[in-house]
């Protein structure tokens, strides 16, 4: 089960999950994140209450990498639990991906942008 809310803060789509990431749900993470890159210049996610997510939902993440490049739109993740970080940094999704600790540093790169 998840729960994923989109707003809008400083020109910036937020999208803040809550829950798990299965094959089921990551379809409503997708549909965030394009809802989200028709949207604007940035998209900040919140993954401070994600508990878990399976390759499907890692997969939903990857394949936005490079649309959102040529777009130029600003992608950062925060706030992840420790397991959660786990499974993103032994895939190398660290390296790809910013990554941040929580919403101040995420919000603070944006508006340097």
């Amino acid at each position: 089960m998840v729960n994923i809310d989109i707003s809008k803060e400083h020109d910036i789509q937020l999208i803040t999950v809550v829950g798990e990431i299965d094959a089921s749900s990551s379809i409503e993470l997708d549909d965030a994140l394009r809802s989200a890159s028709d949207e604007g210049s940035g998209i900040i996610i919140n993954l401070e209450g994600l508990d878990y997510i399976s390759s499907a939902g890692l997969g939903v993440f990857i394949s936005y990498i490079d649309e959102l490049k040529t777009k130029r739109i600003l992608f950062i993740l925060f706030g992840m639990q420790p397991a959660v970080k786990e499974v993103f940094d032994i895939l190398g999704l660290n390296q790809i991906m910013k990554i941040v600790t929580d919403k101040d540093e995420a919000i603070k790169i944006a508006n340097e942008i």
